[in-house]
């Protein structure tokens, strides 16, 4: 693959990426659509987009996905769309990439990795950002939306690290989606019995959106450009993604810019980076 069709894909991927926290953050502000309703037809119109590409571009490798991937991936789904009830997109974002990259980084150290000094300190700017960002205050998140962005974020992160070596990316989200699908739609009629769900046309829209073209549209994309990417390139690469969203959420639905936001983005964001863009020391060496 040429550099400049790298380039394309990849920041292709990373606007999809964003656009999922847009997406959802539009519908859920400004539509009649519920969270519930919105996660299941995210994850029933993915589940179609990714079979279809799956079916079109058959690769060597084999992969179905798996039930424990799709509970990870449905609990990612469900706690994301009522999260962003109440968080603005940015916000939202940032604590979802927070979590997914402590997950994962925690992962690495319990199997056994050890950080450098420059990693720890990252480490320790990542988490002090995350404080400051979560502590009480006039400008403070909702702390009900930001536990669940964590979870969702802690759910991702346990998805991705499942999907290692798990055979055929496509295949594999394809698979996972069809398992998590049922799920979502089972929580959007419990919601409809007990609670009452609410749907109209342009929240209808922007889920179909959300699942067809941010989600599976999206994966598809970032997959066929991660072969060539180097493992530090595709980790530096998705902290733009937070960016990105609280660009769109100014932009597109007035949010605002509170200073500490900036704040916690630049030390939460600046932390990760030190981890992931350093080599980490194998097992066993300093």
């Amino acid at each position: 693959m040429s550099p400049a069709r790298t380039l394309v894909l990849t920041a292709l991927a990373m606007a999809a990426f964003a656009g999922n926290s847009l997406l959802c953050r539009l519908a859920l502000r400004q539509t009649g659509i519920d969270a519930a309703t919105f996660t299941a037809i995210r994850l029933v119109s993915g589940t179609v987009v990714l079979w279809l590409i799956a079916r079109r571009f058959r690769g060597t490798q084999a992969g179905g996905g798996n039930w424990l991937s799709a509970w990870a991936l449905f609990a990612y789904a469900a706690c994301f769309s009522f999260a962003y009830v109440s968080l603005p997109t940015g916000t939202g974002a940032l604590l979802l990439f927070g979590a997914v990259q402590a997950t994962m980084i925690g992962y690495g150290l319990w199997s056994g990795e050890r950080l450098r000094l420059a990693q720890l300190a990252g480490l320790a700017l990542a988490f002090c950002g995350l404080a400051g960002l979560l502590l009480p205050g006039v400008s403070a998140p909702p702390l009900g939306g930001s536990v669940l962005m964590l979870v969702a974020g802690m759910s991702w992160g346990i998805y991705s690290l499942r999907g290692k070596g798990a055979g055929d990316p496509t295949r594999v989200t394809a698979g996972n989606f069809l398992r998590a699908a049922p799920l979502a739609i089972a929580l959007s009629l419990s919601m409809l019995l007990f609670k009452g769900a609410a749907l109209d046309a342009a929240g209808l829209w922007l889920a179909l959106a959300s699942g067809a073209l941010t989600s599976g549209i999206g994966y598809a994309i970032w997959y066929t450009a991660l072969p060539a990417l180097k493992a530090t390139s595709a980790a530096s690469v998705q902290l733009s993604v937070p960016v990105i969203a609280a660009l769109g959420g100014i932009a597109f639905l007035g949010e605002p810019v509170t200073l500490r936001l900036v704040l916690a983005s630049a030390a939460i964001l600046g932390g990760i980076a030190l981890v992931v863009l350093q080599k980490r020391a194998a097992p066993g060496r300093p």
